[in-house]
């Protein structure tokens, strides 16, 4: 056996024995715990205490400041939404008002012109109650001109142009005009006995009031009027005995 098997040899059995040493004392000396376990202490480190650092009185000025610009922030924020809602609500209002002056002016322009149209329409009416045709050309005229007084009628129904009615109803200032008053025993006082002239309205707007005949109260005579009056008490002639 040479030297070098003889190392090799000696270097595995001091192996073996050093495992076997080790073997023996774990087991007459079980490792400790996590807990057991004794960490060095250095003398000169002191304790680390955890402690609670007051704030300084900087600290506590920006703090304060801090609060007090978030509160006027705040207070800003709602101002200025506060002006917004105003602001939109001025803008939705003036908006409305907007649209119903141009809608009022728009009615008040077609009123005018079609109040202007009016007196065309009576002169189509007043010919077809006075003109009685006779001839097949006075009856093929009449027609004609009929046939174009009802577009015009029609025309106007559709821009909301309606007749009053104005006979036998009471009169009523804000649609009649009384030209004529007419004592009547058949009528209530304030009847509108006549139209005179048609009037018309235009969306509840009066573009012209009709020309009427109102009743009156009837006319009396003096034997009528005694007939009406109301008998006097009834004297008697016969003595009054006093007891």
């Amino acid at each position: 056996m040479g030297d070098s098997e003889r190392e090799e040899q000696l270097k595995d059995q001091a192996e073996t024995e050093t495992i076997a040493t080790c073997t023996e004392s774990d087991q007459g000396n079980p490792a400790p715990t996590f807990g057991e376990i004794e960490l060095p202490i250095d003398p000169e480190e002191p304790a680390a205490v955890e402690t609670a650092t007051p704030p300084s009185a900087t600290d506590l000025t920006q703090a304060i400041a801090l609060q007090q610009e978030l509160t006027t922030l705040r207070n800003q924020l709602e101002e200025q939404k506060s002006l917004y809602l105003r602001l939109a609500a001025d803008f939705d209002n003036y908006r409305k008002r907007s649209q119903r002056e141009q809608e009022e002016v728009e009615r008040r322009a077609v009123g005018n012109v079609i109040e202007r149209l009016l007196p065309v329409v009576d002169d189509f009416e007043r010919a077809r109650a006075l003109l009685k045709p006779q001839t097949d050309q006075e009856i093929s005229i009449h027609k004609s001109y009929q046939g174009i007084y009802k577009q015009l009628v029609e025309s106007l129904k559709k821009l909301g142009v309606a007749p009053i009615n104005a006979k036998g109803q009471p009169f009523d200032p804000n649609y009649h005009e009384a030209v004529l008053r007419e004592p009547s025993r058949e009528h209530p006082e304030g009847t509108v006995l006549e139209e005179l002239r048609r009037g018309y309205l235009m969306e509840e707007r009066v573009l012209r009031h009709a020309m009427v005949k109102v009743a009156g109260p009837p006319e009396t005579d003096g034997v009528n009027d005694a007939e009406d009056r109301p008998a006097g008490p009834v004297l008697s002639t016969e003595p009054v005995i006093e007891t």
